[in-house]
This record gives structure tokens, sequence and C-alpha cells, in this order.
């Protein structure tokens, strides 16, 4: 090197970018794997997962009420004269093994709910995406208490109705033991259907089929097809009036919001049917 010459730093290459994994199968386009890869699942998916969820659920109990009923109609007996009991013993004899089978049973039964919550997570939401959450206890706990008020009324006129013209069988809402736990129990299998049902046939099940651009009405009579179906084991009065109920309940989300109203309501339905039939069945002449 000659003086009067400036000496060139050495030649370097350019920095390499950094490793990127590629997406996974089924992640769309613009979408980095991950999170945001379940934020915008495509149709095919939501119709696989809202058949996945009723097949592990309430779609498989409709199916099983279905077959029930089948069985009931070809029996030799009457519809009248057959029975359909909602809370019976599980160990008969053995009251704190009946105990330990009915709160296993009730927690067991609640399994999709996690699941419902487990898949809104995946997408980036909590179960108060459907309302599920107490934000709003008192305007929730009134509009309940009006709904089950006016439905039970109403759904206890429809089932005497059908019980005297045929159509329905005897429901039994409870035939457990006479012990110290049958109120509570009957309390928790009473909110149990009112958390389950109203999470997975009403908000979850609406939720996905807006998200698949159903419109409201179509949603709702699917939904509310779908609540009566599992109550078909009851003959057909309670398939009607759950059905029913189904339509009030889902015009009632569409409006508020949220499922709490009609999870409250719905357990203070189920609340008064269990408890009442404890307490006044052999006591009046109109409760068969």
């Amino acid at each position: 090197m000659s003086y009067g010459q400036t000496a060139e730093p050495p030649a370097t290459e350019p920095p390499e970018p950094p490793a990127t994994e590629p997406p996974a199968p089924g992640t769309p386009a613009g979408t980095s794997a991950g999170t945001d890869a379940w934020s915008a699942p495509s149709r095919k998916l939501i119709g696989w997962e809202i058949f996945s969820v009723f097949a592990v659920s309430l779609g498989a109990s409709g199916l099983y009420a279905l077959i029930q009923l089948i069985g009931s109609l070809t029996a030799s007996k009457s519809l009248g004269k057959q029975q359909a009991v909602l809370n019976g013993s599980l160990a008969p004899g053995r009251p704190t093994l009946d105990l330990i089978l009915q709160l296993t049973s009730i927690a067991i039964d609640l399994a999709p709910v996690v699941l419902v919550f487990y898949l809104f997570a995946r997408e980036g939401k909590t179960p108060s995406v459907i309302g599920f959450d107490l934000s709003r206890p008192g305007p929730d706990l009134l509009r309940g208490a009006v709904l089950a008020a006016l439905i039970g009324g109403s759904g206890l006129a429809l089932y005497l109705t059908a019980y005297h013209l045929g159509f329905n069988l005897n429901v039994v809402a409870e035939s457990l033991p006479n012990v110290w736990w049958r109120i509570p129990v009957l309390i928790f299998s009473a909110a149990h259907d009112g958390i389950l049902e109203e999470t997975v046939v009403l908000g979850y099940l609406l939720r996905r089929l807006e998200q698949l651009g159903w419109r409201s009405s179509r949603a709702i009579a699917l939904s509310a097809v779908l609540r009566g179906s599992y109550h078909l084991y009851q003959g057909f009065g309670g398939f009607i009036g759950n059905a029913v109920m189904g339509v009030i309940f889902g015009l009632c989300y569409r409006r508020w919001g949220r499922v709490m109203p009609m999870v409250i309501a719905h357990t203070l339905i189920d609340m008064g049917a269990f408890i009442g039939y404890a307490e006044l069945h052999g006591h009046v002449s109109w409760l068969p």
C-alpha cells in the first residue's frame, strides 16, 4: 500500500433476514402462524366445529331423545301411562355414594361449556363475547326473573294440557331420596341445565351461525328446533314447549346480546319445577 491511498474496508455480505417458520397448513394468506391464524376460520372449519361440539353434547342428546320417543310410541302402554324421570337416584339405598355420583354427573355434563370457552379463547375471545359474565348482575337478574315468571307458568300449563291429551309422558321432575342433600342437588341440577343449554345452544350456536352469514331468523329457528329435540324423550309437549322457549330466548339474546338473563331464567324455571314437584307431588290433585 502506497502513501496517499485510502484503505478500503473489507467487503462484507449483507445480513441475512431472520429465519421464519412457514405458516401452518390452512393458515389464510397474509396471516402469520399463531393466534392470528384462528381469528378468521374458514366456513368449512366453522361447520366442522359446530358439528363436533354438538356431536359430543346436545346434538347427541337430541338423537338419543328421538330414539327414546320412538321407543315410547311403540310400547304397549300409551304415552300418558309412561314416565320420564328427570332427577333420579344413581345409587339407590346408598345416599353418600348417590350424592357423589350426582355431583360428578353434573360436573361432567358441563364439559361442553368448557370446550366452547376454549374455542372462544382460540380466537382471542372470552366468554363475555356471548355475555356470559357478571358485569351486569342487576339487569340480568331482573330480565331473567321476568322471563322465568312468564315462561314457567305457561310451560306448566302446556305440559298439563299435553299430558291429559295423551301427547306427553308423565314427567317425574325428581325421585331422589328424602335426605339432606336432596334440595341442594336439585338446585345444582337446575343451574347445570341453564348454564349448559344457554351457553351451547344459544350463545355459541347463534354466534357461529352469524359468522357463517345466516339470517337471524333462520339461526334462531335452528337453535329452537335443536332445543326441542333433546326434550323429545318427554313427548311432543316437551318438544313444542322447549322449542317455543328457544324462539323467545333467541329473540331476547339478539336484542340484549347477553346469555346471562337466559341462564338465570332457565335456572329459575327448572328450580321451580324440580323443587315444586318435590314439595307438591302427592299433595295436590292436578300434578300427576
